[in-house]
């Protein structure tokens, strides 16, 4: 049977920044895809954005991989050549009803060691004529990127260390080894191919939308310690025409939600989105990603709350991700979970579940905090 350092299951964003951060320190690194291509997933469905880590708990992993990320993001992007812009970004508010909730934002964001500076109404509509608002928040180290540039970036560095991605291969199961022995990852190629084993002394469930019906085929890891997933939905729509706006734009925060926002892709076009539709389905197998044109009347009443000049019919259907929550409506949003020996008990297993966003942002500190995690003493 062949043998492996160290498995990462998923070719996501983190799965492959993970895979690379541990490759870096010398191990030997399979990333196995079930996809025929990378970042097929979570990752390719997202809004692009490298978050400030303005709204997240201080202390919470969120918020301390979102800064660290983000900072590694504006680092390593020149190095790579992968296109990013660091934008700016404007959390406004319609009424002064909602001027408590942005200035709760910016104590959090201060918490956090993520720069905002609060604006008049007179100053954030300086900045951007378009807007409609009664005061906001400036973030200008939020912006935006190619996340697949930074995903084929992250698989040169893996390769080039030595690593390997295994594509069109999905995990069936692994047979963890509680006693320190090697795991055996049980994998198949294509939908009938031959079955394959492989023995690893650490493996990393990076399988995101899969994550937790993956951990439920882990022989020897306790039920109590996988989540119940849950799926939420989100539709984008794009505008037709030039971009009204050289900012990104997000209304103030509602719970757990941050509302239609308008964002940027690097050629300069706007994109609304995502909203909030709770699936249910009993599988990640079971998601439609279609997008329903009828959801188009929600975000013209939402966005014109702070962009009342969006004209009638300039919203088109473009496309929809879906979270990997592991949360319900109307439950509190819990913080990532990335689950090692110190949870479970298990050596060399990592789980991580529930990483939405700032999932992105947050990837290469991920990969830090993995590797650290998985490191040799």
């Amino acid at each position: 049977m062949d043998q492996t350092d160290i498995v990462v299951i998923g070719a996501g964003v983190v799965g492959l920044a993970v895979a690379r951060a541990l490759a870096l320190q010398g191990r030997e690194v399979l990333v196995i895809e079930k996809e025929t291509a990378i970042g097929q997933g979570v990752s390719s469905r997202n809004s692009e954005v490298i978050h400030a880590g303005l709204q997240y708990p201080p202390g919470s992993l969120k918020a301390r991989l979102s800064v660290r990320g983000k900072a590694l993001l504006y680092a390593y992007c020149p190095e790579r050549g992968v296109d990013f812009r660091q934008c700016g970004k404007l959390v406004v508010a319609t009424d002064p009803s909602q001027h408590a909730a942005l200035l709760q934002m910016q104590a959090q964001a201060t918490a956090n060691g993520a720069p905002t500076d609060w604006l008049s109404a007179s100053q954030a509509m300086a900045m951007e004529p378009q807007l409609h608002c009664t005061g906001a928040l400036h973030s200008p180290s939020t912006g935006i990127i190619d996340s697949h540039g930074l995903m084929l970036a992250l698989q040169g560095d893996l390769e080039n260390a030595g690593g390997m991605v295994a594509l069109g291969t999905q995990v069936l199961s692994v047979q963890l080894q509680a006693d320190g022995a090697r795991h055996v990852v049980t994998a198949q190629s294509g939908a009938e191919g031959d079955l394959t084993q492989l023995q690893a002394q650490a493996v990393i469930n990076a399988a995101s939308l899969h994550a937790c019906a993956l951990a439920r085929r882990f022989d020897g890891l306790a039920a109590e310690h996988i989540p119940r997933e849950y799926f939420a939905k989100g539709s984008y729509y794009s505008l037709a025409g030039r971009s009204p706006f050289s900012r990104l734009i997000y209304p103030a925060p509602q719970d757990a939600w941050l509302g239609v926002h308008l964002t940027l892709d690097l050629g300069g076009q706007s994109k609304f989105g995502p909203d909030l539709q709770w699936l249910d389905i009993p599988s990640a197998e079971h998601i439609d990603y279609a997008v329903d044109p009828a959801r188009a009347e929600q975000f013209y009443a939402a966005v014109r709350q702070y962009w009342p000049a969006l004209p009638d019919g300039a919203l088109q259907p473009s496309y929809s991700g879906v979270r990997p929550k592991i949360y319900g409506p109307g439950m509190k949003a819990p913080d990532f979970r990335i689950d090692g020996p110190a949870v479970h008990g298990m050596p060399g297993l990592v789980n991580l579940f529930g990483i939405e966003s700032p999932g992105l942002t947050s990837s290469m500190a991920i990969g830090e905090y993995v590797a650290d995690m998985l490191s040799i003493k």
